[in-house]
């Protein structure tokens, strides 16, 4: 992963927590949020008079769960029960914060703790190489980054840590060496659980199964590196065959990423987005609760004399984010004593995460734009894992000129807190008020029921159509070609438009969703036939489809673009998981 280019600039300036989220997370401001008061709007649950402390030390860092025991792993994973299809979403490791904050209290602008920057691989092109073959032309330049800042009178200097390191300097929003660490170990944790105990997937990655493996990041240089370092847990070196080639990793452009709830690319949802943030500022700045807040951290504030708010300056939002990294790392780069009490920290997480994820539990259109396109995304691949066809995934990885393709059966998809507080929410199984950790991670695990009988993959249309190419004169379909999906899948069919005979098709097939190691049950996979008999946390596909295909967006960049000047709250709640 240390042979990455390492962009860290993009990084910062296209992080997911800030992107489009609030003039003040963006450095400006100067430019205030509109006030979108309206008497019509729902009004909150009641806010509670007061937010009882947490007993929790380490506020930021994941602390997993010890390994299941065996009792534990034969109830997770039963005997009538196959395990199929694994989905795993992954917030990045630790990271520094995304803005230089309260500089003049102590706390360093640039933190030694990247030792990345030192071992730098980029591709370089070798244009008067002999060898034809395209690999030959290319060969790699090592290299160390050194960031440049400018001074007080513009003159440019070298950023330096708080003892004088020029070097390991990490720039804003960077995952650090302790957030490496961590993903590592998240990779060594499923490792542990899916090769060593389970025996799902193969001990060792060669070249006839690492097309097994989805991998997907979002633009956000740390996810692209806490989800490689998170490979490098689950498939170190010593497991790694001598000729394995080199492992496909999807990305997106940042106009079309759902990887992220995306603010700055969907007009609509961004409107949505600052009406809660709105609604939540009107129901806490002048609460008691941001009174403590006040008399803790106002004095640091840039206007001592300002009280401590939602849409303050900083935002509450952006204290909590700096409180966060500086939580997570070393004595050199704290904050002072009163950022650290722990009744400061659940204030600010029980607000912050009503005013980022309450519009998921409360908006069918929230969730379809904010988050909707992905667990679009999420059940097709596991429908297309039950079809047997490509749309498991296998379309996008496919190699050209390659034969039969394995199906996937595990994905590690490096993405960011905002990405499984919105899964999670839109689920209806976010029901506590801790801000989801660093390292912290979904798996959406898809079984099979032994009883469930063995189906022939969807016949091919009959229509004589481009569409019809795609399959063998069998009627089966064959391997589509690279990058295009199969025709005749239903994994973003609705189910309400699904024939009887494309129901059964999911008969017998169960997803199970466990966030960091811990199962969770969605609330309408708890009404009689839509779980296994036993364990309301196993739904049945068809339920858990269902669920997901009322925010799932049709066209979601057409979608972003309507309804602009429609009131962004729903005439009555919609609550989430059903």
């Amino acid at each position: 992963t240390a042979g990455e280019l390492h962009c860290s600039g993009l990084d910062s300036l296209l992080n997911p927590s800030i992107v489009a989220r609030s003039p003040a997370q963006l450095g400006q401001d100067h430019i205030p949020r509109p006030k979108l008061s309206n008497p019509r709007w729902p009004q909150p649950h009641p806010r509670p008079h007061q937010v009882q402390p947490s007993p929790v030390v380490d506020m930021t860092t994941l602390q997993p769960r010890p390994p299941y025991t065996d009792a534990e792993l034969a109830a997770l994973y039963p005997p009538s029960l196959q395990l199929q299809n694994v989905q795993i979403l992954l917030r990045h490791g630790e990271r520094t914060p995304v803005t230089p904050r309260f500089q003049e209290h102590g706390l360093p602008a640039f933190w030694p703790y990247c030792k990345a920057v030192r071992h730098l691989r980029s591709a370089v092109m070798d244009v008067d190489h002999p060898d034809a073959s395209p690999d030959a032309q290319f060969s790699t330049l090592a290299w160390k980054r050194r960031l440049e800042t400018m001074s007080h009178k513009d003159a440019p200097i070298i950023a330096a840590g708080k003892h004088g390191e020029l070097d390991d300097i990490c720039d804003m929003g960077m995952l650090t060496d302790k957030g490496r660490a961590t993903t590592t170990h998240l990779g060594r944790r499923l490792r542990a659980l899916y090769v060593d105990r389970l025996g799902f997937l193969a001990p060792s990655l060669d070249a006839d199964n690492v097309d097994t493996l989805y991998l997907r990041a979002t633009p956000i240089q740390r996810a692209l590196e806490s989800m490689q370092q998170t490979l490098h847990g689950l498939y170190p070196p010593a497991n790694r065959a001598p000729d394995l080639p080199p492992v496909n990793v999807l990305a997106r452009a940042i106009g079309e990423e759902t990887l992220f709830p995306n603010e700055g690319n969907c007009r609509r949802f961004a409107i949505l987005a600052r009406a809660f943030a709105q609604r939540a500022a009107e129901r806490w700045n002048d609460s008691p609760e941001m009174d403590y807040l006040t008399r803790q951290l106002g004095r640091y504030l840039p206007d001592p004399s300002a009280r401590v708010a939602v849409d303050g300056k900083p935002r509450l939002s952006g204290i909590m984010d700096t409180m966060n990294a500086t939580y997570a790392h070393g004595p050199d780069t704290k904050l002072p004593k009163a950022f650290y009490d722990p009744k400061v920290k659940d204030i600010i997480e029980t607000i912050g995460v009503e005013e980022w994820y309450a519009g998921y539990r409360e908006s069918e259109e929230y969730r379809t734009l904010g988050i909707g396109g992905l667990l679009g995304d999420v059940v097709a691949r596991m429908v297309g894992s039950v079809e047997q066809t490509t749309a498991d995934g296998q379309y996008e990885l496919q190699r050209r000129g390659q034969g039969h393709a394995p199906a996937v059966r595990f994905g590690l998809s490096g993405c960011h807190d905002t990405t499984l507080a919105a899964i999670l929410s839109s689920l209806g199984t976010f029901g506590h008020k801790q801000w989801p950790p660093f390292t912290s991670h979904i798996a959406i695990e898809l079984f099979r029921h032994t009883t469930a009988p063995d189906r022939p993959p969807p016949a091919a249309p009959t229509t004589g159509s481009w569409l019809a190419s795609l399959f063998g004169a069998s009627g089966k379909p064959s391997l589509s070609p690279a990058g295009v999906p199969p025709a005749g899948g239903i994994g973003r069919t609705k189910m309400f438009d699904l024939t009887p005979a494309e129901r059964e098709r999911l008969e017998g097939y169960y997803v199970r969703v466990r966030y960091n190691d811990e199962p969770v049950t969605v609330p309408g996979c708890k009404q009689q036939g839509n779980h296994l008999e036993g364990d309301e946390s196993f739904c049945t596909l068809a339920a858990f489809k269902s669920i997901v295909d009322k925010f799932t967006p049709v066209d979601w960049r057409q979608q972003c673009r309507i309804n602009i000047n429609e009131t962004p709250f729903p005439e009555k709640n919609q609550p989430s998981g059903f």
